[in-house]
């Protein structure tokens, strides 16, 4: 099999990613990588942080030296310094994002890897914006996406997938309807089958409340909400377990019998996941029909140029996407 391409965009160009991009020069891992910026900022910042490495414009069907960061030149609007922001360059942020879309669905990208945004400034531009997972979804016309973070641990992979994501706590509990919960699942358990070639997944659901609601006493989604739908999928041949308490469902004999875990709510699932794996950890996007990883932190505007930034997670982020790319073209031999 010829060895995956993965397009990784180079995010906020004030922000930490690209230099993090810069790192993946020499990467000696089984894919083919692309950087997605601007080839003057690359070049830029590169000079600035004293890297002796080479630039090559990105061209489809070119061989590639391992020792050169392939870059597909995408223009700032306005120039963009280290640590400052410029809603000007909104729209370039987002033209990176298209463009590493438009050639996964074409098929010149296996994988995307995304560097970080920052929200902020490109609504300052005038462009609602959410984030990369919302703005990818209605892209592709996916009414329907998760959101799971993964990372590696000493007993191996942990991932964390999400029914609800940013939502205040109060909103919580009405959000976590049997639909919801249903098509999350199902979402879930279909990317562990394709995207991680898993033929009968786990899956560890956590409850909403302490001690799962404690047999109602503490709240009943567990009862009205959550093992209906569990059971009903179980009647399908899905692997479910739980619902779960929430404190005891990262302790390592329950992970243990899991491939993967189902929280309810953002810090339910990401205080554990973030302290078992904090500076290597990823975001993946579940649902889509394509392949798109991201680093698991923000745009560190203070780092910014500093050349302190961690580049691990995106290293993660990369690698995960190769792998999921090699396992969705192994099937399709």
């Amino acid at each position: 099999m010829s060895r995956p391409v993965i397009a990784v965009t180079s995010g906020e160009p004030a922000g930490i990613g690209p230099e993090l991009c810069l790192r993946l020069a020499g990467w000696n891992g089984p894919a083919r990588l692309v950087v997605l910026g601007d080839r003057e900022l690359l070049a830029g910042r590169a000079a600035a942080l004293g890297l002796p490495l080479r630039l090559r414009e990105y061209r489809p069907d070119a061989a590639v030296d391992r020792d050169e960061l392939e870059v597909l030149h995408v223009p700032l609007a306005v120039s963009a310094q280290a640590g400052r922001l410029d809603p000007a360059n909104g729209g370039y942020v987002l033209a990176l994002l298209d463009r590493a879309l438009t050639g996964c669905v074409a098929g010149e990208f296996a994988a995307m890897a995304t560097a970080p945004v920052h929200k902020g400034v490109i609504n300052q531009a005038g462009v609602h914006f959410t984030g990369h997972t919302e703005y990818l979804a209605e892209k592709t016309g996916t009414p329907r996406v998760v959101m799971m973070l993964a990372g590696d641990t000493e007993r191996g992979p942990l991932r964390v997938a999400l029914a609800t994501t940013h939502l205040p706590l109060k909103d919580v509990p009405a959000a976590i309807t049997a639909d919801l919960l249903e098509r999350t699942l199902r979402i879930l358990d279909a990317d562990l089958r394709g995207k991680y070639g898993l033929a009968r997944p786990r899956i560890l659901v956590a409850g909403l409340n302490p001690h799962a609601g404690e047999g109602g006493y503490l709240g009943r989604e567990e009862i009205d909400v959550i093992t209906p739908v569990l059971e009903q999928l179980r009647g399908e041949g899905m692997q479910l377990s739980g619902p779960h308490p929430a404190d005891t469902m990262f302790t390592p004999p329950v992970l243990a019998g899991g491939d993967a875990v189902l929280a309810m709510y953002h810090d339910q699932g990401l205080t554990a996941l973030k302290y078992a794996t904090f500076g290597h950890g990823i975001n993946v996007t579940l649902g889509l029909p394509i392949i798109r990883t991201s680093v698991d932190h923000g745009t560190a505007l203070e780092l910014a140029g500093s050349g302190r930034a961690d580049a691990g997670s995106l290293f993660e982020a990369v690698a995960e996407a190769a792998r999921m790319a090699a396992c969705r073209q192994g099937e399709g031999r």
